[in-house]
């Protein structure tokens, strides 16, 4: 799909685009593309251009929100098909996402880019091929990417979240020159689609799942078998679980994880926030 490559507006860089039109300044020096680039605007009155194109100067926009041009106005960068799915700005630049309201990614502590950097390297992706089950917008693939991967074979489930990368500029384009044909990407629930992986033809797993109250069958044993027959032998895999509360839970969700993979023919340990494991 090809990538959107108009502004990107949050309330942060709206107002001080308002405020410098306001001024009569005739240019404003920023980021339209949530801090990838600079670059420079000119000021109208009562438009604005970048890149060769004019556009309106945008109404009120709400915070936690990014915002994009649809071809008439400066719409919310969401989408609403059963669950609203919603991409969401960060003090770091990169964005993170939510369904219903229930944010996807780590952004507290540091960028999820950033998150997602240092769960990549345990499996050291390296001149590897990689199956990353659970795309999302593609951090994981983004850092294995950067660190030299051979090949890398990405499966996302949900339409709209295939949408959301096609907006966010931080999710890499796999058509684009820089990925250089190692990244594959494909539409499908990876619990159907890895039947048709050949046995120990991975190298490395990327497993970033849901929460297990929404996709429990990302957690089931019979899943993880398929796991461990994809992987060669001494294969490494990094299986994000999260923190959930155990005393709210009343389980111990990594753990459990870490039992199954056991089961499944893996060494695992808890790692970050989830469980590292390699192929027995």
């Amino acid at each position: 799909m090809t990538h959107y490559t108009g502004p990107l507006l949050t309330r942060a860089t709206g107002i001080t685009l308002l405020d410098a039109a306001k001024r009569g300044e005739p240019t404003w020096q920023g980021s339209l593309d949530l801090g990838r680039s600079t670059g420079q605007a000119r000021l109208d009155a009562d438009r604005w251009q970048w890149l060769d194109r004019h556009y309106p100067y945008p109404d009120k926009l709400r915070d936690r929100t990014i915002y994009w041009w649809d071809g008439e106005e400066f719409a919310p960068v969401s989408r609403f098909s059963g669950a609203l799915i919603k991409l969401v700005p960060t003090e770091w630049d990169v964005p993170t996402f939510e369904i219903d309201g229930i944010k996807m990614l780590p952004s507290a502590k540091e960028s999820p880019l950033d998150d997602a950097r240092r769960k990549v390297a345990l499996v050291e992706p390296g001149g590897k091929t990689v199956l990353d089950t659970c795309g999302g917008l593609g951090y994981f693939a983004a850092c294995c990417l950067e660190a030299g991967v051979t090949h890398m074979q990405s499966f996302e489930k949900n339409a709209d979240v295939l949408w959301l990368r096609t907006i966010n500029p931080w999710s890499p384009d796999p058509g684009a020159p820089s990925s250089g044909g190692r990244l594959q990407l494909t539409h499908a629930d990876v619990t159907e689609a890895i039947a048709n992986i050949a046995d120990a033809s991975v190298d490395a797993l990327l497993h970033d799942p849901p929460r297990f109250g929404i996709a429990g069958e990302l957690y089931a044993q019979t899943f993880y078998d398929q796991l461990a027959r994809v992987l060669r032998r001494g294969g490494r895999l990094f299986h994000y679980t999260g923190s959930p509360n155990k005393l709210t839970s009343g389980r111990d969700v990594p753990r459990e994880v870490a039992r199954r993979l056991e089961r499944s023919g893996f060494r695992a340990e808890l790692a970050l926030d989830g469980v590292f494991a390699s192929r027995r």
